[in-house]
């Protein structure tokens, strides 16, 4: 009943997709304008809502060029309290400038992360404040039109390629599937680390890149949890009953990693980007009791940790066996080196045109 239900929303997609195919249409055609930054700008993007892995490869490119270039960081800051442009500092929470950029912020402090609505007016205001700023990425930017970046990098989920979806609220696009003409590079996330070269090329055929386009494969890669609040990583015992309490877009391939060594897991789904509270610290205690094991842990992801870090004060009352399983990307078919290549190349050659008289 509720697929049937369902198709009553596909003339508000249709009359949805209209609006953003116009808007997207002036932006063509010069009749809205894009502002272009003299320094090396790269958006990471989607088509879709959430939950293709956009954040680890953020952090990709960060661990990427930061070592070689002055990185910022620029993004809206999705729910926090704070308005306007802010650049993250010691005493920054969450709340103040958003979970990802606080992620951000907490696991790379050599780099400058900031956040603003206006992102044509944020990157001005964080060149202003921190002028030998060299590259600059975007996170979450693939429809914000306002800037033109240099180089556009749109992620779609290996298990919901843009391909084969539609435009909200029928489906989960923000736009037209055609918008992934404005990529320059299109990443195919969370594919199984086994991922065919057969099916690679079936997966090429269908997003068929036009010709200046690039493909790239990649998978995630967790790592060894620790604690949220102090420790050093820990492997956790395969007997131990896990409570995997997250509030993203899609925990299921979190879920089905640790399935691969723990038979005894279970999930407590939260909305994406949920901002926790007491009673939700209580839920997780009391879910938590409710396991069978002599050894019981609660585990999270890395965004929702700088949230969780809001009640510190109360996890340390409560004394809740809290862990962060964190999560990197894995580039597939020995394209890593390619794909570094590709972004240095391109940072060089910004940086050389911006250098021009």
């Amino acid at each position: 009943m509720w697929q049937y239900l369902n198709y009553l929303l596909y003339p508000f997609s249709l009359l949805y997709g209209l609006v953003l195919w116009i808007r997207n249409r002036l932006y063509d055609n010069g009749v809205l304008t894009s502002v272009e930054f003299d320094l090396p700008v790269i958006a990471v993007g989607n088509l879709s809502v959430g939950g293709t892995g956009k954040t680890p490869h953020v952090e990709y490119l960060i661990r990427l060029l930061k070592e070689h270039y002055k990185t910022a960081t620029l993004s809206r800051g999705y729910n926090r309290n704070t308005k306007g442009f802010f650049i993250a500092g010691p005493q920054s929470t969450a709340a103040d400038i958003g979970d990802e950029p606080m992620q951000f912020h907490r696991k790379f402090p050599e780099i400058t992360v900031c956040v603003g609505e206006e992102r044509m007016l944020a990157v001005p205001q964080l060149l202003g404040e921190q002028p030998d700023t060299a590259v600059i990425l975007l996170d979450d930017a693939f429809q914000h039109r306002s800037i033109k970046p240099g180089l556009n990098l749109m992620v779609t989920d290996y298990s919901r390629l843009f391909t084969r979806d539609h435009v909200v609220p029928f489906g989960r696009l923000r736009e037209g599937r055609k918008g992934y003409h404005r990529a320059n590079a299109i990443i195919v996330s969370k594919c199984p680390p086994m991922l065919s070269v057969q099916e690679k090329e079936a997966i090429m055929r269908e997003i068929a890149p036009l010709p200046h386009q690039r493909v790239f494969f990649t998978t995630l890669q967790y790592g060894t949890p620790y604690p949220l609040l102090a420790g050093g990583p820990q492997q956790l015992p395969e007997q131990a009953a896990i409570l995997v309490a997250c509030g993203i877009a899609r925990p299921e391939p979190m879920v089905q990693h640790l399935l691969q060594k723990h038979s005894n897991v279970h999930l407590l789904a939260f909305p994406d980007h949920y901002y926790y509270a007491r009673k939700d610290l209580d839920k997780m205690k009391l879910e938590l009791e409710q396991l069978d094991g002599a050894q019981k842990v609660i585990l999270t992801t890395e965004k929702d940790a700088v949230r969780l870090r809001l009640l510190e004060d109360q996890l340390q009352a409560m004394q809740l066996p809290v862990m962060v399983l964190p999560v990197e990307v894995s580039f597939l078919f020995e394209a890593a080196g390619s794909f570094n290549s590709y972004i240095f190349d391109y940072v060089a050659e910004a940086i050389a045109a911006g250098a021009e008289p």
